[in-house]
């Protein structure tokens, strides 16, 4: 399929995601910057304590930390063993307790306290990757960025919009088929499908929106 065959079915299927998800709860990210407005620094940490967590935990204990501390320098005032104990139950959260502290240590020594707004620097923070950083992008600054997390890259590969087998892949043929004013748009549209139709084994396609749409790559068993 070409690039501009794609691009033609990932508009139609944006638009019927667009209405198939209204009423459907936001992702961490976007209800972080809901309540407490476009915060790069608070969207990082919040997507640090996200990772291989699910949101209706990983919410709550980021909520519950930046009543406690919202700017790098406060942070700092907090030892390891209190962020632990306010973001648990989190996956790993000693680990990412350690890794807050060291990221809020750097963007105060080398960014004078301020998170980087560009890729580079940011995938020098300890503990960011990619998606980290496009989510930093994307939802902290406003800056067009492809999140591709396990439901976007799934979903993808899945609707036939892609053929990739890694996560960076998947963004890089993103780019290729989606105007760049939607790329942040995709990723929230695509996460909330991924989080309650179409889930990761046996999904929901007898009440998918996208079933005429979808090819269904790579699906075996569904509901």
């Amino acid at each position: 399929m070409h690039d501009e065959d794609r691009a033609g079915r990932a508009i139609k299927i944006m638009a019927v995601l667009q209405d198939a998800t209204k009423g459907m709860v936001r992702p961490a990210a976007d209800q972080i910057v809901e309540r407490f407005g476009r915060d790069p620094y608070l969207v990082l940490t919040s997507c640090i304590l996200s990772l291989r967590t699910k949101d209706t935990v990983s919410l709550p204990a980021s909520i519950r930390l930046f009543e406690r501390a919202q700017t790098p320098r406060d942070m700092l005032m907090l030892a390891d063993t209190d962020i632990a104990s306010v973001i648990y139950p989190v996956c790993f959260y000693r680990r990412k307790a350690a890794t807050i502290r060291a990221i809020s240590e750097q963007i105060i020594e080398k960014y004078d306290g301020l998170v980087p707004c560009n890729e580079k620097d940011l995938l020098l923070l300890p503990g960011v990757g990619r998606k980290t950083a496009n989510l930093v992008l994307s939802q902290g600054f406003g800056i067009p960025a492809i999140c591709v997390d396990v439901h976007v890259h799934r979903i993808s590969n899945r609707l036939g919009l892609v053929k990739t087998s890694t996560p960076e892949e998947t963004e890089n043929q993103l780019k290729l088929i989606l105007p760049e004013k939607d790329w942040s748009l995709y990723n929230t549209l695509v996460v909330m499908w991924g989080q309650n139709v179409c889930v990761p084994q046996s999904p929901f396609c007898s009440r998918c929106a996208l079933f005429d749409l979808c090819p269904r790559i790579g699906v075996t068993k569904s509901r």
